[in-house]
């Protein structure tokens, strides 16, 4: 068939335009609750530990569902898959909403993650099959808006919900988006003959089982590790333990079917798998500087839910612009120099944020997050390009799904490592700057001194005025032990992407492929 008359009926770009809204009100919700978690705990009488469960069940599920969803997609039929998923994900958020206790909300955030996993993917392989291969790099920079834009708003929009209505309306707010969506989404889209249903002909129990215990326990590592205290705690050494040992019996099974439910034969094509590394260390870099920012702002600057969202949003707005300017040049620039540029804004701009003391400004940080985000749009929209250039578009479901999985585990892993990371410098930094506050240093004493004699002249008397004057300089070295170890924080990433920035040079040559991928689709 005609690749032209194999692709949706309707307006491509309305097709693009409407997988996407659904898409973004997903990823709007692995990252709008964690805002809220103090006012969840408070009105389901819970405790702030046990409320984390609340974002720990959804990327779990989702984490799960993610490389799934190709095989789910060839089973039902693409279009049917991604109906199925809107409705479900719009009635789980619907429960979430109306719950009434803790062990309610986490149960149908496990199904919000369930119905929700299969949206990135299949969003990504709907828009793949609508556009031809040399206006992918334009379509790209749509898809980027739902998968970065989303994350960036989602504290904003949470903060600002929790602290004018209630923490439901996050989860409620999701219900007439879903509607729509999914009444368009059956209106416009149409499956090209590859993605029609192929229904159950044999379901591979083992494949699925080792896949879904894998990928389970390293979420469930990945998300209480810190809180844990990683290897001293028995649960998080046995939750590795599953998921090095699955993963590794789901790989060398994986590879030896013929119809497998996540292809991992897709690796052999170098240039994807390459982009699926690079895909990682987008991920990684996003999701950790979207943990940092709002964590600093709000525990060392005393900033409430809705600003330290605000901090986030320009920078999505410049993303918003910068995103379809990317787009166009993808077709007149190569790739890996694009990338190349977005490595080293990414880098210049963790090496900015890392200028930061406890007198800082909001707009200073504003102007921060928005250097940090300048590169984004310069790696993800070429390397999504890259990735699906030369995947023929039978293949196109599983590829997605396996991409979009790389793309979020870059981002728990990145958020794991660069919080236990932070956590691990902040105490470091406080063991050093305590070696100089003792009895006999000059400046110590100096300031001691100086608070006592000003709470005595305040009518304190004079132990008393000493005893605050130690509290006050401990205070002090732990606030600036914080601010140096986000110093660190922030440097390691500049770090990670230099290095990511230098490896580039040592690539093999890539392409777009056009050739390879339009024959690919003419022959469908």
């Amino acid at each position: 068939m005609n690749a032209a008359l194999a692709r949706a009926k309707a307006n491509p770009w309305l097709v693009a335009l409407v997988v996407s809204l659904a898409t973004f009100m997903e990823v709007l919700d692995t990252t709008i609750t964690n805002v809220s978690l103090s006012h969840i705990a408070g009105s389901l009488a819970a405790s702030q530990e046990e409320s984390t469960w609340v974002l720990t069940s959804y990327l779990v599920s989702n984490g799960i569902v993610l490389p799934l969803s190709g095989w789910l997609g060839q089973v039902l039929g693409r279009k049917r898959y991604f109906v199925f998923c809107i409705a479900g994900f719009t009635l789980a958020s619907f429960f979430c909403g109306a719950a009434t206790s803790l062990p309610m909300l986490i149960g149908f955030r496990l199904l919000q993650g369930i119905a929700g996993g299969g949206l990135q993917p299949t969003q990504q392989a709907i828009i793949m099959d609508a556009f031809p291969p040399e206006k992918r790099g334009a379509v790209f920079g749509l898809t980027g808006l739902t998968l970065i834009m989303a994350p960036a708003l989602g504290p904003t929009l949470g903060g600002w919900i929790t602290d004018n209505f209630s923490w439901r309306w996050i989860f409620f707010i999701n219900i007439p988006v879903g509607i729509i969506a999914a009444l368009l989404v059956m209106q416009l889209v149409e499956d090209p003959p590859h993605a029609v249903r192929r229904g159950l002909k044999q379901l591979d129990v083992i494949g699925l089982g080792l896949v879904v215990i894998g990928l389970g326990a390293l979420q469930i590592a990945l998300d209480k590790g810190q809180q844990e205290d990683w290897f001293e705690s028995n649960f998080i050494v046995l939750m590795s333990a599953l998921c090095v040992a699955s993963i590794a019996g789901a790989v060398w099974w994986l590879w030896r079917q013929k119809e497998p439910i996540i292809d991992l034969h897709l690796l052999q094509n170098r240039q994807y798998a390459i982009s699926c590394g690079l895909i990682f260390l987008t991920g990684f870099a996003l999701y950790a500087s979207n943990a940092l920012i709002p964590l600093l702002v709000q525990s060392q600057l005393g900033y409430d839910a809705t600003l330290a969202g605000l901090v986030l949003s320009p920078g999505a707005a410049c993303l918003a612009f910068l995103m379809p300017v990317v787009g166009k040049l993808v077709s007149k620039v190569p790739p890996p120099r694009l990338i190349r540029i977005g490595l080293l804004l990414g880098m210049t701009g963790m090496i900015y944020t890392s200028y930061l003391s406890p007198t800082i400004d909001y707009h200073t940080l504003v102007l921060m997050r928005v250097v940090q985000v300048l590169g984004l749009p310069f790696m993800f929209i070429p390397v999504s390009t890259m990735a699906f250039s030369k995947i023929p578009p039978e293949r196109s479901g599983k590829a997605s799904a396996f991409f979009a999985l790389a793309r979020n585990m870059g981002g728990s892993i990145g958020i794991a490592l660069v919080i236990t990371y932070l956590a691990r410098h902040t105490q470091m930094r406080q063991h050093v700057l305590s070696e100089h506050l003792v009895p006999g240093d000059p400046v110590y004493d100096a300031r001691v001194q100086l608070i006592t004699q000003a709470a005595q002249a305040h009518g304190m008397a004079p132990a008393e005025a000493a005893h605050q004057a130690t509290g006050q300089i401990y205070q002090e070295l732990m606030r600036q032990a914080s601010f140096l170890a986000y110093h660190d924080s922030f440097l390691f990433l500049a770090v990670l992407m230099g290095l990511a920035f230098i490896a580039t040079f040592f690539l093999p040559k890539m392409t777009m492929g056009k050739g390879n991928s339009a024959a690919a689709a003419g022959a469908h």
